[in-house]
Order: C-alpha cells, then sequence, then structure tokens
C-alpha cells in the first residue's frame, strides 16, 4: 500500500452506462486473517467495522473487515485446505482477490458488462438479512482478480448480510487516510492494452494518463502504464506491463514472484501526507529507502508543492 496526497478535485459528472458511486471494499485473500487484521489495526490505525466466520455460518472462510474513513478492507482466510481460497493464497500468496464497486444496480452492471464481453464471475444473487438486503454481481478482470458490483442502498447493516458487527477493546488511533485513490494492475509484456481496451469497451473508462519506458524507467528498469478512469473519476486503474531494460522489469520480478498478473499497490488518499508517514513510521511501517536525487529533480517532475523539499 503507498499514500497519495489527495488532490481535492476530480473529472465532471458524466453520464455511462455504468455508474459507479466510489470503491465498496478491497477483499484480500491472506494465510492468517486475524493476523492480518491486527497488522492494519496496529499499524496503520484501521477500525473494527464486522466479522464473518463460524460463528455468522460461514464454513468455508473466515473474514475480518476493517475500516478508516471510506476505505474498507476484507481480510479473508481459507478454513478448509482444499478450495479457491487456499489455491489462491497458495498461489499468489496475500493478495488482492475483490475489488468491490458502489454501483446504483449490481444487475444492470452485470448486465451491462457481460454483454459487451466480461467474463462472467457470478450472477446477481440477493443477501439479506433483518437489515434489509444487498445485491451483488461480479465479472473477471486480469489474472485472478474480479470486480464486484454491490447494490446496498436498502442495507442498513455493519457491512453485508452474514457478517456480524465486530467490536473490541483494542484502541487504534486513524493516521489520516481517506479513501482509495487508486489501484495498479500488473498485466505480462504485451497484454496492457488488451485490458486498457476491456476496461474502455466493457467498463466505459477513459484513458486519462499514459507513460512509456522513456518516462518510466532507470539504466536496469523500465514500465509502460496507461491510466484507466471511471466517468466521474472516483475510480481510477492504471494498467502496468514491463518494458526492456537491462535487468529484468520491477513488473516482471512481480509476475515472477506473485504468480501472474495482479494488483501490484493500493494508493490511498491523505490531506496530509507528512502526518501520516510520520505516523506509520512511529508505528513500524517501514517505507521505502528513495535516493536524494529524487527529491532534487522532484519540481522538474510535478512543479511546485506547498510542502518543504526538505
Amino acid at each position: 500500500m503507498d499514500t497519495s496526497i489527495s488532490s481535492g478535485s476530480s473529472a465532471p459528472e458524466v453520464a455511462d452506462f455504468l455508474p459507479i458511486t466510489g470503491t465498496d471494499y478491497v477483499e484480500l485473500y491472506v494465510s492468517n486473517a486475524l493476523q492480518a487484521a491486527h497488522y492494519y489495526r496496529s499499524a496503520f490505525g484501521f477500525q473494527p467495522l464486522a466479522y464473518s466466520g463460524l460463528e455468522t455460518g460461514n464454513k468455508e472462510a473466515t473474514s475480518y473487515v476493517v475500516a478508516q474513513n471510506k476505505i474498507r478492507l476484507i481480510l479473508t482466510a481459507p478454513l478448509v485446505g482444499k478450495g479457491p481460497i487456499a489455491q489462491h493464497v497458495a498461489t499468489h500468496g496475500d493478495g488482492v482477490r475483490s475489488i468491490a464497486l458502489t454501483v446504483p444496480d449490481a444487475t444492470q452492471a452485470f448486465e451491462a458488462t457481460t454483454k459487451r464481453g466480461a467474463r462472467a464471475c457470478f450472477a446477481p444473487v440477493r443477501h439479506e438479512d433483518q437489515h434489509g438486503y444487498v445485491v451483488l454481481s461480479a465479472i473477471h478482470t486480469y489474472g485472478d482478480t474480479i470486480h464486484v458490483f454491490v447494490e446496498r442502498s436498502h442495507y442498513r447493516g455493519p457491512f453485508l448480510p452474514n457478517y456480524t458487527a465486530w467490536t473490541d477493546e483494542y484502541e487504534t488511533q486513524a493516521v489520516g487516510l481517506k479513501y482509495v485513490d487508486h489501484m495498479v494492475g500488473n498485466v505480462p509484456l504485451g497484454e496492457m492494452k488488451v485490458w486498457v481496451k476491456f476496461y474502455a469497451n466493457v467498463m466505459g473508462f477513459t484513458q486519462l494518463i499514459s507513460f512509456d519506458d522513456k518516462d518510466i524507467s532507470t539504466e536496469y528498469t523500465a514500465l509502460m502504464s496507461k491510466v484507466m478512469q471511471n466517468g466521474n473519476g472516483r475510480i481510477k486503474f492504471p494498467i502496468n506491463e514491463p518494458a526492456p531494460a537491462l535487468r529484468r522489469s520491477q513488473i516482471d520480478e512481480y509476475l515472477d514472484f506473485y504468480g501472474g498478473a495482479g494488483v501490484q499497490h493500493i494508493a490511498v488518499a491523505t490531506d496530509d501526507i507528512i502526518r501520516t508517514v510520520q505516523a506509520l513510521t512511529q508505528k513500524g511501517v517501514t517505507f521505502l529507502r528513495v535516493p536524494r536525487d529524487y527529491y532534487e529533480a522532484l519540481t522538474d517532475r510535478v512543479g511546485q508543492i506547498d510542502e518543504q523539499i526538505s
């Protein structure tokens, strides 16, 4: 996960066939859900929200939901040795399985995208309990990643049906994380254009910006990237592929270690990136070490910024 400072602006509202109001949640398949939840709470300041497991009638998996402002993460681990969740963890390690998008009509979203060529993951299904009902549907994207469409306007529970509210006495302090800014997908060489076309034709996204190997490269590694966004600008998906260099690209390394295409990182917005980074560092989060010349060339790349470079 990386942190991005909020720009405070978005693209103008545009009518489209797939209206999306925001990122509903991101689900990660992990080997130990409780341990992962504790890490996100203690290190990133997330708060407990909901739980699903044996106690709620789920015999396949245990899930802990943590939240901070508009960010919701589901951390799911298998309860059985065989099955899709265990296989995902065995193949990829801990990683993102589902990017869930809030929509006004999950059935219409499913029909619109599958009609345009999306591969169905599961058809619209209604889940309900004493708090109301939600409708969920899903399509496949790159690798083993899926998009879940969430229609929740008729639900007033803590999260979703079959989840119970999760509270305890362990208190953590938020660090200023606000919402998911963008999520980056890494795909093999030659597939970036395929998935750019997918998001354009199947989901009605438009290309926001493009980077080639001259823009993002060192002497040893390079990549190419195109950023796709939905009509209202709230959802942004950069798609990366490797580019030839003296050594194997960082994207190649990701594909090798992850076992295929997948979500490389989740960028989250903050109004004060310096305060957020200081708070995370104090909680034990380790950040990448950045060479000094990165900062020396910063204003040449992005222009003047409010923060002091020092």
